[in-house]
């Protein structure tokens, strides 16, 4: 939808229509609070300043919506098509990268107790492996500074998507 309409929606409407970009009801309660916006880089910097910091609490509550990545988002809601679109590099068919992704899923589960959250928009399979393998390495402190980053830049990426200039 255009920004226009987004400042014109009224409250629930505007609430539903960006709870697939983070639902966490600080972060769109802010947004959509905000309104109306005088161009698409407010609202991209409102967005961003709601979502910084985010509290361990609202992270874990988010990534209960987030599938593992090399799964596919089941269903038709906003919230799937668009993890389904930001993980289309990631080819389900390639048996390799499929194995590789559920060992590391698994493994970075064990050791954080959360699933394993990248911004995959725009990064190869190799990368995410990369990446995944690369953070097993943080302590727990870190890892959650680093997952709060993910999903900011996930949330901010998807707004972008769903709420056009």
């Amino acid at each position: 939808m255009r920004l226009t309409e987004f400042n014109s929606l009224d409250r629930a409407a505007a609430v539903d229509a960006i709870r697939p970009a983070l639902d966490i009801p600080r972060w769109f309660e802010s947004v959509v609070e905000g309104r109306p916006y005088p161009d698409h880089d407010a609202l991209l910097e409102t967005a961003q300043a709601a979502a910084s910091p985010l509290r361990a609490e609202e992270i874990e509550r988010a990534l209960d919506h987030h599938p593992r990545i090399g799964e596919r988002s089941p269903g038709d809601s906003a919230e799937a098509t668009l993890s389904r679109a930001e993980q289309a590099a990631v080819d389900p068919s390639d048996v390799e990268i499929r194995q590789r992704l559920l060992e590391g899923n698994r493994a970075y589960e064990e050791r954080f107790g959360r699933v394993f959250l990248i911004r995959a928009a725009g990064r190869s399979p190799q990368e995410i492996l990369a990446n995944l393998s690369g953070r097993m390495a943080n302590g727990p402190d870190e890892e959650l500074a680093v997952v709060a980053d993910q999903l900011r830049q996930i949330a901010l990426l998807r707004l972008e998507g769903l709420v056009t200039p």
